[in-house]
C-alpha cells in the first residue's frame, strides 16, 4: 500500500456457517477520491463495508484503511475514520447542537472545543437554524445532514458511505451530495455504496460493481459506459398499431441487433453502429413506411444500462427499484 492510496482491499471473503458473502474483493481507492460501490441486494456492499470499517473481521485476504490493517491494528483505523449507515444515528430527544457537542467531548475535544466544533459543523451543514431543535422534529435530509456532520467531527481521512440517501426526497439527495462534494474538495476519502445509479454517476470518480460477493467490473462512469455498446435510438410512434411497421424500419439499422418494442410505451430502441448516419438512414425508412412519431431521440449509455446489463437484466432492474427504498441487506 503506499501513501497514495487511502482503502486496499486483496481477496477479502467472509464465511458465516450458512453462505459466503464475500469471495475475493479487490479494491483500491486513491487517496482525496470517491469510489462508488453497486450492486443489487445482498451482493455483498453492506459487508464489505463494516469490515473496512473494523465492525466485523474477514475470513480471507486483507485490507488496509489510512496505512493500518483493519485487523491487525483496528484500532489505528477507526482513529481515521467515519462511517454513516443507512439510516441516521442520532438521539432524537436531543437537540442538533446537544449531539455534537456529546459526540465531540466523547472524543475528548473538551467542553469549549466541542462546542466550537459544533458551531463549525452545524454552520457547514446547513443546521444552524434547526440546532437548538430537538432532531425528532428534523425532517429526513435534516437528519441525514447532522448524522454526517457526526461522523466528521473528528476530522477523518476516510469516510464510509452506507447508501446514505436512501428513502431522502430528490432536493434532499442533491444538498447532500454538496455536502459530499466539500469533503472531497478538503481531501477526504469516501467509498460510498448507493442504490441511486445518477448518485454514483454524480460523486464517483471511479465504480466497483459487486454482484454475488465479487468485484464484477470497475472503472470511470464513461468507461463503464462505453461497455454496454454505443448510442441508441429510441422512437416513440404515434399510435400503437405503428409499431410493428416501426421496429421492421429500424432492424435495416440495427448492425445485426434486433430492435427493441415497449408496447405500453409504443417505443422502439435500437443500438447504433454509425451513429449520426444510422439517425438519417431511420428518420428515411420510418417515413418510406408512414410511421408517424411523437418523439425521437438520441441516447447515450447510461450507469443504469451498466448496471442492469452486469447483473442480470429486467429481474435485477425489479430488485434495484425496491432496494432504492427499503436499503442494501447485504
Amino acid at each position: 500500500m503506499t501513501a497514495d492510496t487511502a482503502i486496499l482491499a486483496e481477496g477479502l471473503g467472509k464465511q458465516y456457517k450458512s453462505h459466503t458473502a464475500l469471495h475475493g474483493i479487490d479494491l483500491s481507492v486513491p487517496a482525496g477520491s470517491v469510489l462508488g460501490v453497486l450492486g443489487p441486494n445482498g451482493a455483498g456492499k453492506t459487508t464489505t463495508v463494516r469490515i473496512l470499517a473494523t465492525l466485523i473481521t474477514p475470513t480471507a485476504g486483507r485490507a488496509s484503511v489510512a496505512g493500518y490493517d483493519v485487523v491487525g491494528q483496528s484500532k489505528e483505523v477507526r482513529r481515521r475514520i467515519g462511517l454513516a449507515g443507512q439510516y441516521a444515528a442520532v438521539d432524537e430527544l436531543l437537540t442538533g447542537r446537544e449531539n455534537m457537542i456529546l459526540l465531540g467531548r466523547l472524543l475528548r475535544f473538551g467542553r469549549r472545543g466541542a462546542a466550537r466544533r459544533a458551531v463549525e459543523l452545524l454552520d457547514r451543514f446547513g443546521l444552524t437554524e434547526a440546532a437548538d431543535r430537538p432532531v425528532g422534529t428534523y425532517s429526513g435530509g435534516m437528519r441525514r445532514r447532522l448524522d454526517l456532520a457526526t461522523c466528521v467531527i473528528g476530522e477523518p481521512e476516510v469516510l464510509f458511505l452506507d447508501e446514505p440517501t436512501t428513502g431522502l426526497d430528490p432536493t434532499s439527495r442533491a444538498v447532500l451530495w454538496d455536502v459530499v462534494r466539500g469533503l472531497v474538495a478538503d481531501g477526504v476519502t469516501i467509498l460510498l455504496t448507493t442504490q441511486y445509479l445518477e448518485e454514483a454517476d454524480e460523486l464517483a470518480d471511479r465504480i466497483a460493481v459487486i454482484d454475488a460477493g465479487r468485484v464484477i467490473a470497475e472503472g470511470t462512469p464513461d468507461a463503464l459506459k462505453r461497455k454496454v455498446g454505443s448510442e441508441r435510438l429510441e422512437v416513440t410512434v404515434a399510435r400503437p398499431e405503428m409499431l410493428a411497421d416501426a421496429v421492421a424500419a429500424l432492424a435495416m439499422i440495427g448492425g445485426g441487433q434486433e430492435p427493441v418494442a415497449d408496447e405500453a410505451a409504443f417505443r422502439v430502441s435500437v443500438q447504433l453502429t454509425h451513429g449520426l448516419d444510422d439517425v438519417a438512414r431511420a428518420a428515411a425508412a420510418l417515413r418510406d413506411k408512414g410511421v408517424a412519431t411523437t418523439d425521437f431521440e438520441l441516447r447515450k449509455p447510461s450507469l443504469d444500462d451498466v448496471f442492469f446489463d452486469l447483473t442480470g437484466g429486467a429481474e435485477t432492474r425489479t430488485a434495484a427499484a425496491a432496494g432504492a427504498h427499503q436499503g442494501d441487506k447485504g
